[in-house]
């Protein structure tokens, strides 16, 4: 059977034959990959293999093998590594894609501080397409190496980034705790001759330098490591006991002198017609840097203004990534597909003929939406010129900031005479449920809610996934196994299985799959998430609108579960001061306010909350907040102009030092910083007897008064 022949095509015998050839494939492959060190596939032909076994699995469930390949995935190197965590977090970047997006994001820095009228300084660099890596220095020595993770908690690599030449082992006139952040990464002739090296050998072939360092780094043999030309960019530290300097420009310098390599096209600029001008430099010479780049980074150069500028849950305030525009391929749309998402939207993929989008294997794109497909976007304006999107169609791939593969046009030319417009279904795929898409929504959804074993699934694989309760040994597959059982059905189920399972009739070592020791060690991965923190927890319930950083704001905000499930009964008008606290929210509309608000005053909703709440310990927010802070839980109210401090900055330096900032004023309210033009909130202040402060003396009480000076 050819392996072109689309699997939605496939029948019962035929798809039957071609999962028996499959796992023999893949199993050979894998065996080689593992054992051998010599493997017969390349990524990419492996990668399309194991996905098209594992469409028909998910198309014929019940001729899924005993033995399927699908359950053997070899463990990742990077488990067996130490988890160690990071003192300072390793953040990521926010992503810009054109000149608007680096203009605004000047504008937004410049409203922060204050400085509409002045010309920001920035430094900008090329975003190298490797590893990022932490290196520790405890008294000039190399103490230890941790790669990103998930940015709170990394891998100790320590053994292997010893071995990259160019990383100092030793620095002199160095910080007593020095911690240097930058890129591991692979040249392109190193890259190049490395795959020589490994097709000689008859060993594995990398796609690219990227998974080449990445590998490389990972390894669990440091001579394997030390075998490789990995090198070492400088770009940012972490903890430090003394500060390096004072401008991220001169940092840089210090980290060059401390014998780091840095890159040579670091350049100040100012304002973003510099910015521009520089990335438009860089772009022109990338074919010929010999290393990859994926855009340009931009940082603002002062350090003092970085620490007013301050952090969102994931990313710093103070800098951005302009990305390259994505590279794009054509190939052949084979189907349209509905999948049913956690809060029951319906969401269009194209099952796309696997072809090569810089450098990935891409098989699936997201069609976004029903308009999407009838080439309009979310205000119903023509997009594509007015071409629709059909199954059959020839169209053009693109990856959204060289991560997402999205279609971005048809070649209407290549169209079949007898093809059809899509026509996107009433009722749900997996339930037969209506859909229903409400006024002003562009996505329609199931109506069907927990009833739809797709949302309930979603849901608890949502749960359980990375970034909320990320529970070793429970994946997608578990999650599904354990809800056709009838075993779980709701978060809580989940802390009730060793108490169900583990001895008696129904026994999970009895199931397929399932051995006593993987029971066990399922039972205690479970039990070490019985402790968790508010915000993980909060993401975790999968509240529509509610993603990693609004779910830290809530956190950061109520401090504990109690709190704010108090807060959420009383904002159920939505209205009154609970209301107008939950809005004044830096981070927080209207919109995901009441999704939150109305999920606690729901009552199945609610109680599922609180059947898992049962089972858990939540832990409260603790604020890292300046020692001694005479702000510390105090609620602060800023009215009128202030002239001193913007208004966000003012809520930024207010939350560092420990306080709650609150766009109203109660008895509950400690402090209102008055500037000109305040009004009715300054007059109900004294009313109430709340001590008001000017924007002085509310600067003096925090020891900021240098702010004054930068201005």
């Amino acid at each position: 059977m050819s392996e072109d022949h689309p699997v939605e095509k496939l029948d019962k015998m035929q798809a039957e034959k071609e999962l028996i050839r499959l796992n023999e494939i893949l199993d050979r492959a894998n065996s080689d990959y593992y054992s051998n060190d010599a493997p017969i596939l390349s990524d990419a032909e492996y990668d399309t293999l194991k996905k098209r076994n594992l469409d028909i699995e998910s198309r014929f469930p019940n001729l899924k093998l005993k033995n399927s390949v699908s359950d053997k995935i070899g463990s990742k190197p990077s488990s067996t590594f130490k988890k160690i965590k990071h003192t300072v977090k390793m953040l990521s970047l926010a992503n810009g894609f054109d000149e608007q997006d680096i203009i605004d994001f000047d504008q937004r820095v410049k409203k922060i501080l204050g400085f509409e009228d002045r010309v920001i300084s920035y430094v900008a660099e090329p975003k190298i397409d490797g590893l990022s890596l932490s290196l520790k220095y405890i008294d000039g020595k190399l103490f230890q190496a941790t790669t990103r993770g998930d940015g709170e908690v990394g891998e100790n690599v320590t053994e292997n980034a010893i071995t990259i030449q160019n990383i100092p082992k030793y620095i002199h006139n160095a910080p007593s705790i020095l911690e240097i952040r930058g890129e591991v990464y692979m040249s392109l002739n190193d890259f190049n001759e490395l795959n020589i090296k490994q097709k000689n050998i008859d060993a594995k072939i990398f796609s690219n330098p990227r998974n080449a360092a990445a590998g490389s780094l990972r390894q669990l043999d440091s001579k394997v490591t030390a075998s490789r030309p990995l090198k070492f960019y400088a770009y940012a530290w972490g903890e430090v006991s003394t500060p390096i300097s004072d401008t991220q420009y001169n940092a840089i310098d210090r980290l060059r002198k401390f014998g780091f390599s840095t890159n040579d096209l670091t350049k100040k600029c100012y304002g973003p017609k510099e910015l521009i001008s520089h990335y438009d430099n860089i772009s022109n010479k990338r074919a010929d840097l010999g290393y990859d780049i994926d855009g340009v980074v931009y940082k603002v150069d002062n350090l003092s203004y970085q620490d007013r500028l301050g952090f969102r849950s994931t990313t710093p305030r103070w800098a951005i990534a302009h990305k390259f525009p994505a590279e794009i391929a054509q190939t052949w749309l084979e189907s349209i597909e509905i999948q049913v998402g956690r809060t029951g939207a319906l969401s269009p993929v194209a099952r796309l003929k696997p072809v090569n989008v810089g450098g990935v294997i891409v098989s699936n794109a997201t069609l976004h939406n029903e308009d999407y497909i009838k080439g309009k976007d979310s205000k119903g304006n023509i997009i594509r010129g007015g071409n629709d999107i059909r199954e059959g169609d020839w169209v053009y791939v693109y990856r959204a900031g060289d991560v997402i593969p999205k279609i971005s046009d048809v070649d209407v030319s290549k169209r079949i005479s007898t093809s059809k417009p899509y026509t996107f279904p009433s009722f749900c795929p997996e339930c037969s449920s209506p859909s229903e898409r409400i006024e002003g929504d562009s996505v329609a959804r199931c109506i069907g809610g927990i009833t739809c074993p797709a949302q309930a699934v979603q849901g608890l694989a949502h749960f359980v996934s990375r970034g909320a309760f990320d529970i070793d040994g429970l994946g997608n597959k578990q999650i599904e196994q354990f809800y056709q059982l009838g075993w779980v059905k709701e978060p809580a189920d989940i802390f009730k299985l060793k108490l169900r399972y583990e001895n008696g009739i129904k026994r999970l070592e009895n199931r397929d799959g399932w051995g006593q020791k993987s029971a066990n060690n399922l039972f205690n991965a479970i039990e070490s998430k019985r402790t968790i923190p508010l915000n993980k927890m909060l993401y975790a319930l999968g509240i529509r609108h509610v993603g990693e950083t609004s779910a830290t704001l809530l956190s950061k905000h109520y401090k504990s579960f109690d709190n704010l499930k108090k807060s959420m009964n009383e904002a159920k008008s939505l209205e009154g001061s609970s209301w107008s606290d939950l809005m004044s929210i830096d981070g927080v509309g209207e919109i995901l306010a009441k999704a939150v608000v109305q999920i606690f005053n729901n009552p199945a909703q609610r109680q599922i909350i609180d059947n898992l709440v049962e089972e858990l310990v939540i832990e409260n927010e603790i604020e890292n907040i300046v020692s001694g802070s005479p702000l510390e839980g105090m609620v602060v109210v800023f009215t009128g102009s202030l002239e001193l401090m913007t208004r966000s900055e003012a809520k930024i330096s207010a939350e560092k030092f420990g306080a709650k900032v609150s766009g109203s004023v109660s008895k509950k309210t400690d402090l209102v910083v008055s500037g000109p033009g305040a009004g009715s909130k300054e007059k109900k202040a004294i009313e109430l007897g709340v001590k008001v402060l000017s924007e002085s003396e509310w600067l003096k009480l925090i020891n900021l008064n240098n702010l004054s000076d930068a201005k």
